[in-house]
């Protein structure tokens, strides 16, 4: 069912249908948080993470993250649904090792403190993108420019650090990704039309938006973590 034969249908059915894809997104997005997490939390108490950092595994997960997100980005539609769910759960596994390596330089209290700040701003940027009657399509340029100034700039950090650069990185970074959630959150709710009566399609289209939302909150977290935070 496309937008051309969901036009039968009254507003309140759209609304009820679309509310309930959306609540899809934001279910399998809180799942992989979870799973990202707990495998954070392992790693970090355990002292995995040792091991991580100071072998090539550690390049070997950036690499599997990065083909994994390209995958799901690229060719979801050819996936299965479950090869789908168990790339986007691989993907917050894996992921969770990676931000055990970064999250074991600061104090639990920063990283809850953070957590909490970005779970409270995503919410509110998540509803307003859900919410506003305005298109902020033409956002979507302004904003993935952004992100790749961002990219860019903290690449060479990794070879010419700067504390002033390092400042404007963070604050880009999270004005970026800010915006990125409510013009994420817009796009994913108009995927609902695409895929509407498809059971199929709409559990695709459900965990690559998840997968939107969940990057979205994975970096502005970071980003705010590394300017707010405290370090041990």
């Amino acid at each position: 069912m496309n937008k051309e034969n969901i036009k039968h249908l009254s507003i309140e059915t759209l609304e009820r249908e679309q509310g309930a894809f959306m609540s899809k997104v934001y279910g399998w997005m809180v799942g992989g948080l979870l799973v990202t997490a707990a495998a954070a939390y392992y790693t970090e108490t355990s002292g995995l993470f040792l091991s991580i950092v100071n072998s090539s595994f550690f390049y070997i997960i950036i690499l599997a993250e990065f083909g994994l997100v390209l995958a799901l980005s690229g060719w979801i539609e050819k996936m299965s649904v479950q090869t789908a769910a168990i790339s986007f759960i691989t993907y917050s596994l894996l992921n969770g090792l990676t931000l055990a390596v970064i999250l074991v330089r600061f104090t639990d209290e920063s990283i809850y403190m953070t957590f909490s700040i970005t779970a409270v701003m995503f919410g509110a940027l998540s509803m307003y993108g859900y919410a506003t009657k305005k298109s902020l399509s033409g956002f979507g340029s302004f904003l993935f420019m952004g992100l790749a100034g961002v990219v860019i700039a903290s690449f060479l950090q990794i070879f010419f650090y700067n504390s002033a650069l390092s400042f404007a990185i963070n604050i880009i970074g999270i004005l970026v990704f800010a915006g990125l959630t409510a013009y994420d959150t817009q796009r994913i709710k108009e995927m609902f039309f695409d895929t509407a009566g498809e059971k199929t399609l709409a559990t695709k289209a459900a965990i690559i938006g998840a997968l939107m939302l969940y990057l979205d909150f994975i970096n502005l977290f970071l980003f705010l973590l590394r300017l707010f935070g405290r370090r041990d």
